[in-house]
């Protein structure tokens, strides 16, 4: 197989670079909503901006097509999974600083190289569980449980990267049962339509055109940031692109500074290294395998 052009390559990367630098003004317009609206009308709006964007996009291309799926369930639970995920993140970032919480999510990677076994099949090496070790250690080194510092809310944190990774997994799982832009649309479906039963007891009309417009933003530049990522993917393999997707923490790091005046302590920064470091060795160990495997 022909390897990407250096230009479709830095195309690739450019689109992961936007992608995160989108998700961390997400993350702050949410943290900004979470001070007087519930995490859950956040999620709602969250999915259901993310819906009507991709409808908007993809419906006038394929027509209603778009929503015919060959594993619904499948779908139903990886979409449950990507709410949980932002539900458990949204709610958490209310009480922790941003730069933290990236930074605890950055062990999403590692939930996918551990759960991949069980779910997926895939073998794992002793130098794969080494480095998961680590990265777990990295992630305790973030949260500092048992001291003053340990914020009960880093655990949403830690369970929002951990549907995450699932539903990376069945993401996988999906590729190639049905087209990427109908797995992108259904993603969104249980939070945008599966909240409607809980939303009547938790909404809170927006009391300012500002916080109607945080409403909106954090749908709109969550499917955007979404759509940069299945850009960066069509344009260059996961190996390239792995240590790019670090680049949320700095975004989200600038994000807590700008708008909140949070920044990372020297031991968050620490744990931070530890838990990159981890992902970007079990990504390139992956790669490495598959190379083997598929010879020169």
């Amino acid at each position: 197989m022909k390897s990407p052009s250096p230009p479709r390559l830095l195309l690739g990367i450019l689109f992961m670079l936007m992608a995160g630098s989108l998700f961390p003004v997400m993350g702050g317009f949410a943290k900004l909503l979470g001070q007087e609206y519930s995490s859950l009308q956040i999620s709602w709006a969250r999915a259901f901006g993310h819906i009507v964007f991709l409808s908007a996009l993809f419906l006038p291309r394929y027509g209603l097509a778009i929503v015919r799926t060959k594993r619904l369930g499948l779908q139903l639970f990886r979409s449950c999974m990507l709410f949980t995920s932002n539900a458990c993140y949204f709610f958490g970032i209310g009480f922790i600083p941003l730069g933290k919480a990236a930074a605890i999510s950055l062990a999403a990677p590692l939930a996918v190289a551990l759960l991949a076994w069980p779910m997926l099949g895939e073998r794992t090496t002793p130098a794969r569980v080494v480095a998961l070790v680590c990265g777990f250690i990295g992630v305790l080194i973030v949260i500092r449980p048992g001291t003053a510092l340990f914020h009960w809310a880093s655990l949403f944190i830690v369970a929002s990267g951990t549907a995450y990774g699932i539903y990376q997994i069945l993401t996988r799982r999906i590729a190639g049962i049905d087209p990427p832009e109908t797995s992108a649309l259904l993603s969104a479906v249980v939070g945008a339509f599966g909240m409607l039963l809980v939303l009547p007891f938790v909404w809170q009309t927006p009391d300012s055109w500002v916080d109607l417009g945080l409403f909106l933003g954090v749908g709109v530049i969550g499917a955007l940031g979404h759509y940069c990522v299945a850009h960066a993917f069509g344009y260059a393999p996961a190996n390239v692109l792995s240590p790019f997707q670090y680049f949320q923490l700095l975004g989200s790091v600038f994000i807590g500074w700008l708008m909140f005046s949070e920044f990372p302590d020297a031991t968050t920064w620490l744990g931070a290294g530890v838990i990159v470091g981890s992902g970007i060795f079990i990504g390139w160990s992956s790669r490495r395998a598959v190379k083997t495997v598929a010879g020169p």
